[in-house]
């Protein structure tokens, strides 16, 4: 027998329990998932860190436009070694340098040029992700953004070589926020320089790229 309110309905002890039981089961359960839904919401929030305002340019640039493009070989997040001279009379080349992976603007940069690809492809270009950060914390840090389309190269290790020889390397040993336009031949075309603390214009990186695809 259970009461509910001031009335007595009288219920076989067995059925009771089942009842008893199946409420709690519902109550639980919905408990548990809204618990799992916060913590995911807050978690993917904490996932990004945020380093505040920093100086704008904290490196000098080495490459010249006019001259040929630094060779390099990095591991992609792919497992693939990636060189620059392998795109020579193919391809036209965007190196994309942000400064680390789980940070505000560079989670919004690169997933902005998925909408891109097809301007790429028409300008016969390709574009590669370039940042100081390891394989392991590139590859978490993509997943998470839902993947991009291009190649994601790590500059770890030596740490920097790539960004130092372009001049893009910041004292804290990060990557400036710098775009670099290499055409067909390897010869820089343009380098767009960036406010580390704002995401760079797509329409001037549509711009530079069709200026690269001219030759």
């Amino acid at each position: 027998m259970i009461t509910v309110g001031c009335s007595f309905i009288p219920i076989p002890n067995g059925e009771a329990m089942k009842y008893i039981f199946t409420v709690l089961y519902c109550l639980v359960f919905f408990a548990c998932t809204q618990n799992t839904l916060l913590a995911k919401n807050v978690t993917k929030i904490d996932y990004i860190y945020d380093p505040g305002m920093l100086r704008p340019i904290d490196s000098q640039l080495k490459i010249v436009v006019g001259e040929l493009a630094p060779d390099f070989s990095l591991p992609s997040i792919r497992g693939d070694n990636i060189t620059l001279k392998q795109f020579r009379g193919k391809n036209n080349v965007v190196l994309s340098f942000v400064p680390a992976a789980w940070t505000p603007v560079c989670s919004d940069q690169w997933p902005g040029y998925n909408i891109a690809q097809k301007i790429f492809d028409d300008q016969n270009a390709v574009l590669l992700g370039i940042t100081v950060d390891n394989i392991p914390t590139l590859h978490a840090w993509v997943q998470e953004m839902g993947s991009v389309w291009f190649k994601v190269l790590s500059d770890f290790w030596p740490h920097g070589e790539v960004a130092s020889t372009y001049g893009v390397l910041r004292s804290d040993g990060t990557a400036d926020r710098v775009l670099v336009f290499i055409d067909k031949k390897g010869v820089v075309k343009e380098v767009i320089i960036t406010d580390i603390n704002v995401r760079p214009e797509l329409e001037d990186l549509v711009d530079a790229l069709k200026k690269t695809n001219v030759n």
